[in-house]
């Protein structure tokens, strides 16, 4: 049930786990599920099949079984296939993580500009989960193995962005917080610098997204019933600087730079997007004290200027919302308050 990680995409807020349905056949003889799923799905094994079920990671008419419940035709298995692969062991390192919240079933942390979520090609070391990793160790010496990253981490945010993100200590809780994400009733809101006067003061975004077609570690928006998956942003003016826009994006789906491609699509790139083409001034005047300007913005926030300020979803265990919000940090609201000074002065 585990597929590859490490070959992933960056991601903006994306569930890690691959859904996978399948309807029984009417012929089908009673067989065991842990059984079934083995013969039909690659390299899973029977001890991974075994520990999917038992956490919650499959279902059957909608409810959860047992690795003895006996298929029979006509039922409908729904599949949380956790794309995290059978990978060599993590390294604990002790990084300072900034820790909102933390219980015996999850923690939220507010990631910082420049780390990396999770190991992969070119980045094994200094990542989230490694942090996380020695400071569960701390806790609990000798924890298993299985436990991070193969269940605690439900969703994704790049490297660039800052903000909260939330991580299962159990099995059981990365299931529940993983449908969660499916069902798109995770509350996030992002804060967003953009280029260029939005022409409305909110509005949504709406278009498929799938890999650009000659670069491949971007993103593209193309048409619907073509190619990618749907994905829907709403935005909202926070507040005007002439040539950017600081706007709040809610995501309604969860897709790979989602905000990062939609904002582009509709021409507002994101301030100091380099991959997108942020990285240049793409409104403005030509005199030579507006390009200093710009460039010194640039110094002050060194990336793309995304933070997701909010997070909020129901607790698997008290099943009680909690909504969790992050300020905006010093590099963004450094450059917010250089353009609020740029365009007050410009208005004296």
């Amino acid at each position: 049930m585990l597929d590859e990680l490490d070959n992933l995409p960056e991601d903006t807020s994306e569930a890690l786990y691959e859904r996978k349905t399948f309807t029984i056949d009417k012929g089908q003889e009673p067989l065991r599920i842990d059984k079934w799923i083995q013969m039909h799905l690659e390299g899973a094994t029977r001890n991974k099949v075994q520990q999917g079920i038992e956490a919650g990671f499959v279902t059957v008419n909608g409810k959860t079984v047992k690795s003895n419940y006996k298929i029979k035709p006509g039922d409908e298995l729904l599949l949380m296939s956790l794309i995290n692969p059978e990978h060599t062991v993590l390294k604990r390192e002790n990084i300072p993580l900034h820790i909102v919240y933390e219980d015996d079933a999850l923690m939220v942390i507010n990631k910082p500009a420049n780390m990396v979520v999770h190991p992969g090609v070119g980045n094994f070391s200094g990542t989230l989960l490694n942090g996380v990793a020695y400071y569960l160790e701390q806790q609990n010496p000798g924890i298993d193995e299985d436990i991070l990253p193969r269940f605690g981490l439900v969703h994704r945010i790049d490297k660039n962005t800052t903000g909260l993100i939330v991580l299962a200590k159990k099995p059981e809780v990365a299931a529940h917080l993983a449908k969660q994400f499916f069902n798109h009733t995770v509350k996030r809101k992002y804060v967003a610098l953009v280029w260029g006067d939005m022409e409305q003061d909110e509005g949504t975004v709406t278009g498929h997204i799938a890999r650009h077609r000659q670069h491949r570690k971007m993103f593209d928006v193309y048409p619907e019933g073509e190619i990618g998956k749907h994905a829907i942003t709403h935005y909202k003016v926070l507040e005007r600087f002439n040539y950017v826009t600081l706007v709040e994006c809610v995501l309604e789906t969860g897709r790979t730079h989602q905000i990062r491609v939609h904002m582009k699509h509709i021409g507002h790139t994101l301030f100091n997007d380099w991959e997108y083409g942020g990285d240049k001034i793409l409104k403005g005047t030509i005199y030579s004290k507006y390009k200093q300007f710009v460039d010194n913005c640039f110094e002050i926030c060194p990336r793309c200027a995304l933070h997701a300020r909010t997070l909020g979803f129901i607790h698997p265990v008290t099943q009680q919302e909690i909504l969790f919000e992050s300020p905006l940090p010093e590099d963004m609201q450094g450059v917010i308050e250089k353009w609020r000074a740029y365009i007050g002065t410009r208005k004296e």
